[in-house]
Parts: structure tokens; C-alpha cells; sequence
């Protein structure tokens, strides 16, 4: 009686596929209100055959719904687990966790990292006490090793001093002065990188604005910007800037002292012509980075020290930091100092006829100038056909000379 009263309120029984790992397929009847952990024991006895020995197999093993790949819960029902009749569920094993490593285990990978660990001071001074002392200076052997940039300074300083002796020893002095000049000029007026001013242009400033922005901040984006925003109100904005006029009457009027050369008086025209040619360099004088003067003064330095700091530096603000933070060499004062012109390095440069022949070119005078103040525009130099065989000779000779 009631056998018959619980099939009568059993709830819809399901035909439902399982599939084991090793392949075995069958089919079990179990109802809607069947328990997860129920039908998985039941299907555990399939496979073994009636026997359930291990208790704790039921736990290492999970039912997947192959339709929706989802693990089913033990404590949920079928009905509560959405299986529908005929579905697929699949018994697999778990997967058993890795085991905790034994205490033998541990101490024996701690062993092995000790003996992988870098020996301490103590250990070396052991291992090196019978070995010979050498008293070996680190800042000598650092300084064997010379930095081209750092020596590039120094070579072009001198250069350029070798190159205004030969253009004043020319007969054509004053020529070769005034085209020096007005590739100085074209140079500072008429270049505009291309690059900077398209930039300026695309935030909406007027050509002729970017153009004169660009030219007063050294093509420097960042310094061009602030001034455009600074200057937008002033009516002298759009005042073109003055061209090389007054330079060429100065060029004019420094000339008649070179060709006074002619004469007995070589010695001073030579010394006036060079006298000229440290004009043209000023033209080039070097202006700091403003953003970064401010940046490196709010660190509690003073003005004086950012701004030789950024001249050494090349207006690199880290770099300058690390010189104001370090030993700070080169001073501000070796900048100017040229290579010894006794040295071999110098005088291999010299005796060089590529090198020879371009520092009677005023082009290479005007390249060496402007890489002293603007070294950035070596590589535009580099590429020169005029002025590239003469710096890839010079690199050429320091770089054998240093390895010797």
C-alpha cells in the first residue's frame, strides 16, 4: 500500500545518458526529486559493480550536464539542476590536489637555495686571501674608456679654432667669411622643422605665428606653445621678426678688417677675422629650457646651477638632475676648453687629408659650430655630403685610438 502511495507522488522520472571517463555509456532512470548525490552513487555502483568500498569515492568524483558544461551541485535536486529526460551527464574524477610537500622536502629545497645564494663579503675575502692585492683606481679605468660625445666637445672646440686660422690664411678671407655668414644666417632664419610647425598649426596658431614662435624657442614645441599663449594679446605678435640685414652690415663692416691681411698687418687681420668668427657663435648662445629651470628650481636648487646644469646637459632635465645630484662634471667651464693639441688623438685628426680638406670649407666650420651648441644635429651633419666624410673620419680615428 505504501510502495503504491510513494510511486503515485514520485515525481516524473528521466531517462537520462551516462558516459564514464573510461568510455562505459548506460542508461539510468532516476526522478525530477533525485538528489545529485544520489544518481552519483548509483552510477558509481554501475561502474564498480555493485560495490561501493571507499566511501570517500563519491566525493572524488562530479556529474557534468555535457549540454551546458556545467558541474552539478550534490545537495541540488535534478529538478533544481534544470535536467531534462534524455540529457547527457558525464561521471569523471576530480581531479586530487597536489600534495603537501613533506618536511625532509622542505628543508632539502632550502638547503639548495643556500647553496645557490651569492656569497657574502666575508666569503669572498676567505676564498681571495691568498690570491695578490692590486690597487686598482675604478675612476682611472672608467676614464680609459672615453665617451665619444664627451671627447666630440672637446675635438670640435679645437677644430674650429684650426678652421678660422685656414679660412684667414686664404687670399679669398673675406669671401669665405661673408658665405660662413650667410649660411649662418640661412640656417637660423630660414630653416623651420617642418615637423614642429605642423604640430603648432593642428592645435589652430597661424603659420606665421608658429613660424616666429618656433624660431624665438629654438624649434622647441613645448616653449613655442607658451609663448603663442602668452603673446596672443600682444599687438606686436604678428611683427615679423628682423632678418639678416643688420648681421650682413656687420659682416660688411668686419670685412675690411680681414682683408687688411694683404698686408703687414696679418697677424691682426687673422686675430680680427677670428674675433668675427666668435661672433657668429654667439649667435648661437644657449637658452635653458624654461619648463625644466622651473621643474629643477622647485627641487630647492639655485638658477644659476639648473641653467649651467641643462647647458652641460643639452636642456636634458634628467640628465641635469643627475649632474646637480652628482660630482658635476664636466663644469660649465671645461665646455669650452678644447682637446690638447698635443695629443695623438689630435694630431692623427689633423693629419688626416679628408679632415684637412673640410675645415677649408666654411660648410664644416658652420657644421662644427653648430653641433658644439646643438648637438643633437650631428646626425643632420652626419648625412651631409660636405660635412659627413669629415665626421665619419674623425669618429673613425677616435674609435681606433680608444680601443689601442
Amino acid at each position: 500500500m505504501f510502495v503504491q502511495e510513494e510511486k503515485i507522488f514520485a515525481g516524473k522520472v528521466l531517462r537520462l545518458h551516462v558516459c564514464a571517463s573510461d568510455g562505459a555509456e548506460w542508461l539510468e532512470e532516476a526522478t525530477e526529486d533525485t538528489s545529485v548525490e544520489k544518481l552519483k552513487e548509483r552510477c558509481l555502483k554501475h561502474c564498480a559493480h555493485g560495490s561501493l568500498e571507499d566511501p570517500k569515492s563519491v566525493t572524488h568524483h562530479k556529474l557534468i550536464h555535457a549540454a551546458s558544461e556545467r558541474v552539478l551541485s550534490d545537495t541540488k535536486t535534478l529538478l533544481e539542476e534544470n535536467v531534462q529526460d534524455e540529457d547527457v551527464l558525464l561521471l569523471i574524477r576530480k581531479r586530487a590536489p597536489a600534495p603537501l610537500p613533506k618536511m625532509a622536502e622542505v628543508s632539502a629545497e632550502e638547503k639548495k637555495k643556500q647553496e645557490q645564494k651569492a656569497p657574502d663579503r666575508d666569503a669572498i675575502l676567505r676564498a681571495t686571501a691568498s690570491l695578490p692585492s692590486y690597487n686598482m683606481d675604478r675612476a682611472v679605468v672608467q676614464t680609459n674608456m672615453r665617451d665619444f660625445q664627451t671627447e666630440l666637445r672637446k675635438i670640435l672646440v679645437s677644430l674650429i679654432e684650426v678652421a678660422q686660422k685656414l679660412l684667414a690664411l686664404n687670399p679669398d678671407a673675406v669671401e669665405l667669411f661673408k658665405k660662413a655668414n650667410a649660411m649662418l644666417d640661412e640656417d637660423e632664419d630660414d630653416r623651420v622643422d617642418e615637423a614642429a610647425l605642423r604640430q603648432l598649426t593642428e592645435m589652430g596658431f597661424p603659420e606665421s605665428r608658429a613660424v616666429k614662435a618656433l624660431r624665438l624657442s629654438r624649434m622647441s614645441v613645448p616653449q613655442a606653445m607658451e609663448w603663442l599663449i602668452e603673446h596672443a594679446e600682444d599687438p606686436t605678435i604678428d611683427t615679423p621678426l628682423p632678418g639678416p640685414a643688420s648681421q650682413g652690415e656687420a659682416g660688411a663692416e668686419a670685412a675690411p678688417a680681414a682683408a687688411a691681411g694683404t698686408s703687414a698687418e696679418d697677424e691682426e687681420a687673422r686675430d680680427e677675422l677670428t674675433e668675427i668668427f666668435k661672433k657668429i657663435r654667439r649667435k648661437r648662445e644657449f637658452r635653458a629650457d624654461a619648463r625644466a629651470v622651473v621643474s629643477l628650481m622647485e627641487m630647492g636648487f639655485d638658477e644659476k646651477e639648473v641653467i649651467d646644469a641643462l647647458r652641460v646637459n643639452n636642456n636634458q632635465q634628467n640628465a641635469a638632475c643627475e649632474w646637480l645630484l652628482g660630482d658635476r662634471r664636466p663644469s660649465p667651464e671645461e665646455l669650452d676648453k678644447g682637446i690638447d693639441p698635443d695629443s695623438p688623438l689630435f694630431q692623427a685628426i689633423l693629419d688626416n687629408p679628408v679632415v684637412q680638406l673640410g675645415l677649408t670649407n666654411p660648410k664644416t666650420l658652420l657644421a662644427f659650430e653648430d653641433m658644439l651648441e646643438n648637438p643633437l644635429n650631428s646626425t643632420q651633419w652626419m648625412n651631409d655630403p660636405e660635412t659627413g666624410p669629415v665626421m665619419l673620419q674623425i669618429s673613425r680615428i677616435f674609435q681606433t685610438l680608444n680601443r689601442t
